[in-house]
């Protein structure tokens, strides 16, 4: 192609004519051209060669230009010949050139023709084409016009129509999206949490729905944000139910943490919030009374940790800031137990739920049983760091009860709470508990020393009926389940005692607190034991017992234990001073015959006890340090009682066995365990005594006003008796009292209370015996009746009819002793077991001083001895009408000692070994005297012999 470009540019003619209408005309010239060119002859290889020689500038490009080519070479100095030759040069190659053109035209000229012929063709079915095309497009706008715009309109503004609807309607929830904030905190305000979540989520959701509109991507966000902040909010709102549950704010908040699918994550908030609100609440209560007491905006309590801020309370606000504490802990406490019961109801009303409820639901049951022994054991640090932080040892007795009262209900709530024995609270308490026992027995005992020393042992009039069950120091026995139950759960009407049967919880579920009732209950203790007789006024009253019953020189602080105590009930009408008067004898003789004995001394030792009694109650580990205390208290008052009217040297010549070895160890081994025998004069007690004295106590000295040589009062018989008695029915309360003591006595420690009660308590009615033989040896004069029985001659001759005279000295003086005993009747009743000893004291004494008024004999006949029969028979008989004491005692020692007189001498040898009663004078006298008549110097010695011989033991 490029070579016909070529040599058609050679020849001067171009190589591709347009196509036009006269191209058929034009193609018929140029082929008659070629045709004449064609019929030239030429050399083929001469016509190749002049085509080679044609420059290859010539087949270039189009855009050669020949002539400026062609000029371009031609010399500076044209010379025309060359020029000539040259032109002939390229006529030539112009010849050969078109010469092959057109042999190549030629060639073609079948193919150009029939090319053409279809270019025609063409041409005209384009023109053809041209008319349909506008026929259609007349037709399509006849078309358009009759149903695109008339029919296919109204389709797309309908369809225009729905989409613009559908945009509306996501508007509008877009818009309705946008208000949710003042929804939600409107739900949030009312504490709606499920709701607000609900809405939230519901929100999310729908947001994501339109998340291809740009708006929708912040609120996305801004929702997100609001979740996080109900989450905290609800966070808060769990907290509060630690301290006040409500069954509907925690259900709001158990829902909206299960929509949020985080109810595991809700029961560990819980914990941890159950944690700080014991702690916040135990610092807020204790932190609250520090200032209170401190009077001053003191910011450092604030900073303090919270064991040392519990040092810092007065003992004024202790007990009060004990009780707020103990309530507030409480609430925190029954709140989690509401917490329970909330989760184990709403579990069985779950009927089938689905397996990831089943798995939250184990972790909620197993996450809150794991939490009740941890919360309790918070608790316990929390109270004991309070209960550690004050020294008690100087606290009132009331007010140390009613820590122990609180502490043991405390416990009770911790037993009830989550099944714990307060291992914590029991050490601390019991650690203070000894700390303040200690102390407070050992000024009750100096107290007791003091109140031994001033009691002057007048009678204390209480009723005939007194039970110690009336002292409210004893109420807790009587009103407690058992002993482990403090005093302050006692209820005395049916309805608490019916409520004792439920627990804590389910007392105060709903409302109240049990640390409210220590209070209440201590307010209603009151007393009524006291002997009142409805006088017109207390100094009438005074006035009738001032002759028989004087307290005038009673110390104060003796009168008072009981006179505050007393219940002042108010007189039934008016009465006459007359008539008071002859209530007087009446009183003390026939309505009191059974009243107790008893001192203020004896009252305020079984209060005492009562008090040991309820710290021991309330707190068990101590209960034996308490039991020891108080049978010291026991054993302090009975050795006062035989040091103050018992103790006598003259006991052992007696010959009549008045202290047992029983009484004689216990008394031996008081002294030696409690008494102080090196504490010298009135102020050693105060004194700080050795070290190895702590726990002793001086002995008592009786009061100067008492006093015990006075015949007119048979020595103090009044006083000695109202000590004894007094003595012996405290006794009998400790016999009443020993069931409930072993109760609490741990095992191990059982036999020291088998021990007190055998060898100390069953003692007491054996000091009568030394003290009233007192009474009985200085009552009668048994010395002038040996003076009168020397006067007497015994070696007479004949059988007498009439007694000697000191029989009826012997019994007048008996006589006037049993007139004393009225007298004295008449101011303390005096029991028939005391009468009876008395009475045993006197004719025992007798008999003897008769016994050894006869071995003074140093002659007696037969008659004589029938004469000492005589008199000893009368004697007997007047005896029996004075006194109801069956058998007489000593009766046989003085008729076996008469008639050993008529024994032989084998008899009389058996009779000294056998009859030991009898002194060595007695023995010597009646182989003397007796048989001296009968037997020779031989045999007299040998039975003196015997009789030294013979090992006596001491009586």
């Amino acid at each position: 192609q490029d070579s016909f470009k070529c040599l058609c540019r050679h020849v001067g003619m171009s190589a591709c004519p347009p196509p036009n209408p006269n191209a058929v005309n034009l193609g018929e010239t140029l082929n008659e051209e070629l045709r004449e060119l064609r019929e030239q002859p030429i050399d083929p290889q001469a016509e190749q060669e002049l085509i080679d020689s044609i420059e290859e500038v010539y087949f270039s490009n189009d855009s050669f230009d020949m002539v400026q080519h062609e000029l371009e070479k031609l010399p500076p100095e044209l010379n025309l010949q060359e020029l000539e030759e040259y032109r002939d040069k390229l006529k030539k190659q112009q010849a050969a050139v078109s010469k092959k053109v057109a042999d190549l035209i030629l060639e073609k000229q079948p193919a150009y023709v029939k090319e053409l012929e279809r270019v025609t063709a063409l041409q005209t079915n384009l023109q053809l084409a041209a008319v349909i095309c506008t026929n259609a497009r007349r037709q399509l706008s006849v078309s358009k016009e009759g149903f695109t715009e008339a029919s296919l309109g109204l389709l797309a503004n309908q369809r225009r129509r729905q989409l613009l609807t559908g945009l509306l309607k996501s508007l509008r929830t877009i818009k309705t999206l946008q208000r949710t904030d003042v929804r939600l905190s409107e739900m949030l305000e009312e504490e709606d949490y499920p709701g607000a979540i609900q809405l939230c989520l519901e929100c999310q959701k729908a947001a994501s729905t339109f998340k291809h509109y740009s708006c929708i991507s912040e609120l996305n966000s801004k929702l997100q944000d609001t979740l996080e902040q109900i989450e905290e909010q609800l966070d808060v709102a769990l907290s509060k139910t630690c301290k006040n549950f409500d069954v509907s704010h925690y259900t709001k908040v158990q829902l909206a943490y299960t929509l949020l699918g985080k109810t595991q994550t809700a029961m560990d908030q819980l914990h941890m919030h159950f944690t700080q609100a014991i702690h916040n609440t135990v610092f807020q209560v204790v932190l609250g009374y520090v200032e209170l007491c401190a009077g001053n905006a003191d910011t450092k309590f604030q900073k303090m940790q919270y064991k040392d801020l519990c040092t810092h309370i007065t003992l004024d606000s202790y007990i009060p800031c004990l009780m707020d504490l103990c309530k507030a802990l409480w609430e925190v406490m029954l709140s989690y137990h509401r917490t329970m019961q909330w989760h184990e109801e709403h579990d069985k009303l779950e009927t089938a739920p689905t397996p990831g409820k089943m798995v939250d639901r184990s972790y909620v049951k197993k996450k809150l049983e794991h939490g009740l022994t941890r919360i309790w054991q918070d608790v316990q640090l929390k109270v004991k760091a309070y209960i550690l932080g004050t020294d008690m040892s100087n606290f009132k007795y009331d007010d140390f009860i009613v820590v122990l009262d609180v502490i043991s209900r405390l416990m009770q709530v911790g037993e009830e709470f989550c099944g714990s024995k307060s291992e914590v609270l029991q050490e601390s308490i019991k650690r203070q508990s000894v700390n303040y026992f200690k102390n407070y027995h050992r000024t009750r005992l100096e107290e007791l020393r003091m109140f031994l020393e001033n009691e002057t042992w007048e009678l204390c009039p209480v009723k005939s009926n007194f039970n110690i069950a009336q002292l409210h120091e004893f109420k807790f026995m009587g009103q407690c389940r058992s002993p482990s139950v403090s005093p302050s759960r006692q209820a005395v009407s049916s309805t608490g005692l019916a409520q004792e049967e439920l627990s804590l919880f389910q007392q105060y579920l709903q409302e109240g607190n049990p640390f409210e009732m220590h209070t209440e209950h201590k307010e209603e203790e009151t007393e009524d034991v006291l002997a009142s007789n409805g006088y017109e006024s207390d100094e009438l009253e005074k006035s009738v017992y001032q002759d028989y019953d004087s307290d005038s020189d009673v110390p104060e602080e003796l009168k008072q234990d009981y006179v505050d105590e007393q219940t002042g009930d108010a007189p039934l009408k008016s009465v006459s001073r007359e008539t008071i008067r002859s209530k007087k004898k009446s009183d003390y003789n026939l309505n009191k015959t059974n009243a107790p004995i008893l001192t203020n001394t004896t009252l305020n030792v079984i209060r005492l006890v009562g008090k040991y009694m309820q710290m021991m109650n309330i707190l068990k580990p101590i209960a034996f340090d308490v039991i020891h205390c108080v049978s010291q208290l026991f054993d302090y008052y009975l050795y006062a009682v035989y040091t103050f009217f018992g103790r006598n040297d003259m006991y052992e010549s007696s010959g009549l066995g008045l202290i047992s070895s029983r009484l004689r160890t216990t008394l031996n081994r008081i002294q030696e365990s409690l008494i102080d025998m090196e504490a010298v004069g009135e102020n050693t007690g105060v004194h700080g005594p050795a070290e190895d004295r702590k726990e002793k106590v001086p002995s008592p000295h009786l009061s100067q006003l008492v006093v015990l040589t006075n015949s007119g009062t048979l020595y103090g018989l009044a006083q000695r008796v109202v000590a004894t008695e007094s003595l012996v029915f405290l006794a009998e309360q400790f016999e009443s009292l020993q069931s409930h003591l072993d109760t609490m006595m741990p095992l191990a420690k059982k036999p020291f209370l088998q021990q007190f009660y055998s060898q100390t308590v069953s003692t007491a009615s054996e000091l009568r015996k030394p003290i009233y033989w007192i009474v009985a040896a200085k009552a009668i004069d048994y010395e002038q009746m040996l003076l009168m029985m020397a006067g007497v001659k015994w070696d007479i001759r004949e059988i007498m009819s009439q007694h000697n005279v000191y029989v009826d000295a012997l019994l007048k003086e008996f006589e006037q002793f049993n007139k004393r005993l009225g007298d004295v009747s008449r101011h303390v009743r005096i029991p028939l077991p005391v009468s009876n000893v008395l009475w045993e004291h006197c004719i025992r004494l007798a008999n003897r001083t008769l016994v050894e008024g006869y071995a003074n004999v140093k002659k007696c006949s037969n008659e004589g001895r029938a004469l000492m029969q005589l008199d000893f028979q009368q004697f007997l008989m007047k005896l029996e009408k004075l006194t109801d004491l069956r058998p007489i005692p000593d009766k046989e020692f003085v008729e076996t000692y008469i008639k050993a007189y008529y024994l032989t001498e084998n008899d009389m040898e058996q009779f000294i070994k056998n009859h030991r009663e009898y002194s060595m004078k007695q023995l010597a006298n009646l182989v003397n005297v007796c048989l001296g008549s009968h037997i020779n110097k031989k045999a007299r010695q040998k039975l003196l012999a015997a009789i030294d011989d013979i090992d006596r033991p001491k009586r």
